[in-house]
């Protein structure tokens, strides 16, 4: 499933929500701010609130562009981003997910809940499956994620899951490194 390709998009699943600490906020923007530096476009789930707003400001600011994807009825909720470069109505959250893993060239989570996880783990399955050959990170924000990454070591401890699906997903807690690593699987 290789092919030649470099890294021109990011799809981000993050909280459209800021959590309880400043530094989720703070590292979306830097997220957003390093993927403007080296001329990636975002695509998210283009709400202007929460830590999705601040890395869409971050692009935005640094001069690229931002998609957002947005199932209809959320639209109420989480308000659509007023900078959208392109905005892409769909009917359900299942096509929100093809739509963003479509459009991207690698995907990465930030802090966030529910969703976040449900679009992480769905193009984590998706590329365990060979469906596509993407590249995966999480910006681990304050070991946000060490619960999560815990868990992925036990499953494959346990027979759960391979190793090599492990081997996949990419956690750093900088920025720009994650992005290097990313870049280099690409």
């Amino acid at each position: 499933m290789s092919r030649e390709r470099r890294l021109t998009t990011v799809t981000v699943f993050c909280g459209s929500r800021d959590g309880v600490r400043a530094s989720y906020r703070a590292a979306a923007a830097a997220f957003g701010a390093a993927m403007a530096r080296r001329g990636l476009d975002l695509v998210y789930g283009g709400a202007q609130n929460g830590l999705m707003g601040a890395v869409a400001d971050a692009v935005v600011s640094g001069g690229r562009k931002v998609i957002g994807v947005i199932p209809a009825g959320l639209d109420r909720v989480e308000f659509a981003h007023p900078k959208l470069t392109e905005r892409i109505d769909v009917d359900t959250m299942h096509a929100r997910k093809a739509v963003m893993a479509e459009r991207g060239d690698a995907f990465v989570a930030l802090p966030g809940g529910f969703g976040t996880m449900d679009e992480l783990f769905e193009a984590l399955t998706w590329r365990q499956l060979a469906m596509h050959d993407k590249p995966l990170g999480l910006l681990d924000v304050d070991e946000y994620y060490r619960p999560l990454v815990a868990f992925l070591d036990v499953a494959v401890k346990e027979g759960f899951a391979p190793a090599r699906v492990r081997e996949l997903l990419v956690v750093e807690s900088d920025p720009d490194v994650l992005l290097t690593r990313l870049e280099e699987r690409s």
